[in-house]
């Protein structure tokens, strides 16, 4: 399925909304943390109106876990289906990973061993999910701190094979892929030259902390120089991507957020054009 290139947007935080219905910023798309809106009213659900009769939204999950034994969440797809239906966003997002079992939340995006007994039953959830929400997934690679001794395929070509084998897209966070290479020593060029060319729609990219012998994902840092190198390497492969700026603590002016922004669309537009 084709999806339309939004161009180079922002995540959409409470400390900005201000800014925002006041300036009305040019500024491409949105994309919002689903959890975050799936109430049935009050300021968020409000501005979120307001702003979306405006800007081009996409939505962004943290909470499906995808890779988890527990049963899918049914209250919890109602709900973002409902989101969905209320704004219309241009796709829905979320990431290749578990995050609790025995009904238990850890509040963490946890990686998967590389199996394929995982890959089935990964497939599977991707499957049941589509078909409740009545349109693709896109499914994101996250940064890890460790690995499985049990995975028998590499990290790219695991989402590679669930992208193809479910019909799902691929939300490619370039900061995930540049902090997992160095945590676990592999060629981050590598990860980007196996993923297919025609199941990425989004690119995400967002700062992080070095510390001596690994790196985090804290998204509360401007983006690393050769994260921004490693996204140009990845436009030269893809071409026009949508890209998104990811910001989530010690979060900037909405301004120095927007110019991060605007360094993606001058990368994007120097390495694909304008056209």
């Amino acid at each position: 399925m084709k999806l339309p290139f939004l161009g180079y947007g922002v995540g959409l935080r409470p400390k900005h909304y201000n800014h925002i219905l006041t300036k009305w910023p040019e500024i491409d798309f949105f994309e919002i943390i689903s959890e975050n809106y799936m109430v049935d009213g009050g300021r968020p659900i409000d501005t979120l109106e307001k702003i979306r009769d405006r800007y081009p939204v996409v939505m962004h999950g943290v909470s499906l876990s995808l890779g988890s034994t527990d049963p899918l969440d049914r209250n919890y797809l109602k709900k973002l289906k409902n989101l969905a239906n209320k704004i219309q966003p241009a796709w829905i997002s979320d990431h290749l990973c578990w995050a609790g079992v025995g009904g238990n939340h850890l509040h963490d995006l946890l990686p998967l061993p590389y199996t394929q007994e995982v890959l089935r039953h990964v497939v599977k959830r991707i499957k049941q999910v589509q078909d409740y929400l009545e349109r693709p997934l896109v499914i994101e690679n996250v940064s890890s701190y460790m690995n499985f001794k049990e995975s028998s395929m590499s990290e790219w070509d695991f989402i590679t094979a669930v992208a193809e084998e479910s019909d799902s897209l691929i939300l490619l966070d370039v900061n995930n892929v540049y902090v997992s290479a160095f945590n676990h020593g592999f060629d981050a060029k590598e990860y980007i030259q196996a993923i297919p060319k025609d199941r990425v729609v989004q690119m995400h990219l967002a700062g992080h902390s070095r510390h001596k012998n690994y790196i985090l994902d804290t998204h509360d840092h401007p983006i690393n120089n050769k994260v921004w190198h490693l996204y140009e390497f990845a436009l030269q492969r893809f071409g026009k991507i949508t890209t998104l700026i990811e910001w989530d603590d010690k979060i900037p002016s909405f301004p120095k957020l927007h110019a991060a922004s605007q360094k993606a669309k001058s990368i994007g537009e120097a390495v694909c054009g304008k056209a």
